[in-house]
């Protein structure tokens, strides 16, 4: 059974795999002005997702 705490885990971890995702396709796929776009993206997925495990337990 999964209770708050364990969605809040999953979700936090899923956070981190998209932003990580994200700040390697800016690094590495675009050259450009979207590079810095996506990578922006990206820190603003690791912010989300430490809100996130700041929840767990408080919910």
């Amino acid at each position: 059974m999964m209770n708050k705490n364990t969605v809040l885990g999953w979700a936090t971890f899923i956070m981190i795999v998209v932003g990580v995702a994200l700040i390697a396709m800016g690094a590495f796929r675009y050259d450009d002005v979207a590079g810095w776009g996506f990578a922006s993206v990206g820190i603003g997925f690791f912010a989300i997702a430490w809100v996130f495990n700041a929840l767990k337990g408080r919910v």
